[in-house]
Formats: structure tokens, C-alpha cells, sequence
């Protein structure tokens, strides 16, 4: 009866053992994947500014946020009245339309004050700054095209 109880604790260990090797080589896939994403954008980069600046430059973004936030529900809700739509046995093709221009516009807004806000700090930063924006602002259009080619037949 002791032989059986060591080999079942072996197992156990050993498939203990493979499930947090496992574990550990996913964790380091998806830290390198998120490493390897992050910087690709104007708002993104400000991950790449002094300390001091960077919590600015969050600041503010997070302020447009928080100002835009009934038109990012406006949106939201666009979106879900589209899905809607869809599910219907006829498609209403002219409430549809007019779901997804509400559900674009309400992007395009929240987009468009996001940008102003980062060309405001943009104006007031130093050059130090205004040139790790550009090397993100070039890293995502690279990595833009990359995904593109990659999609072509």
C-alpha cells in the first residue's frame, strides 16, 4: 500500500509540475506579446516619457476621458442598437445605417479630443518628448502596414 501512495504522489507531482511549466511559458508569451504591442500609438507613447511628464500626459488624456464619457455611452449604446438590428429576421437597413454613423461619430469625437489633447501637450513639452511621440506615432504606422501585407492575398 506505501508503493502505490509514493507513485501516486509522484504523478502528482509530475503532472503538478507540467501544468506550472505550462503556466510559466504562458505568462512569458503573453508579457512578450504585450511588451512587444505597447508603444504603437500617440497615446501609448507617453509610456515612453519621464516620469513627471508622463503622469501629465495621462492626466490629461484621462481627462478627455472623463469629459467625453456620455459621448462614449452614446457610442456604446449606437453599437448595441445596431447588434440589435442585426439579430432581427428583416434587417432595417436605414436604422442600421443610422446606428452605425451615431455608433462612428461618437468615435470619431471622442478620437478627435483624445488627439487635441495629446497636440496641446505636445505644443507645451520638450523636444526630448515631442520625439518619443514621433517614434511611436512611425512605430505604429510601420506596424499598421506589417499587419496590412500580412492580410493581402
Amino acid at each position: 500500500m506505501s508503493t502505490h501512495w509514493v507513485r501516486g504522489l509522484v504523478i502528482a507531482s509530475v503532472v503538478l509540475n507540467v501544468f506550472f511549466a505550462g503556466a510559466f511559458v504562458g505568462g512569458a508569451v503573453w508579457l512578450r506579446n504585450t511588451r512587444a504591442s505597447a508603444g504603437y500609438s500617440l497615446e501609448s507613447a507617453g509610456g515612453q516619457l519621464p516620469a513627471q511628464d508622463r503622469k501629465a500626459f495621462r492626466k490629461a488624456l484621462r481627462q478627455v476621458r472623463m469629459d467625453s464619457r456620455q459621448t462614449i455611452l452614446d457610442g456604446q449604446q449606437a453599437r448595441q442598437e445596431a447588434a440589435d438590428l442585426l439579430q432581427k429576421p428583416v434587417v432595417d437597413t436605414v436604422a442600421l445605417s443610422a446606428a452605425l454613423e451615431r455608433a462612428r461619430s461618437a468615435d470619431v469625437t471622442v478620437r478627435t479630443r483624445l488627439e487635441q489633447a495629446i497636440v496641446d501637450f505636445a505644443a507645451n513639452t520638450s523636444p526630448q518628448n515631442r520625439r518619443a511621440l514621433a517614434a511611436a506615432l512611425v512605430r505604429h504606422m510601420e506596424r499598421r502596414a506589417a499587419a496590412a501585407s500580412e492580410k493581402s492575398p
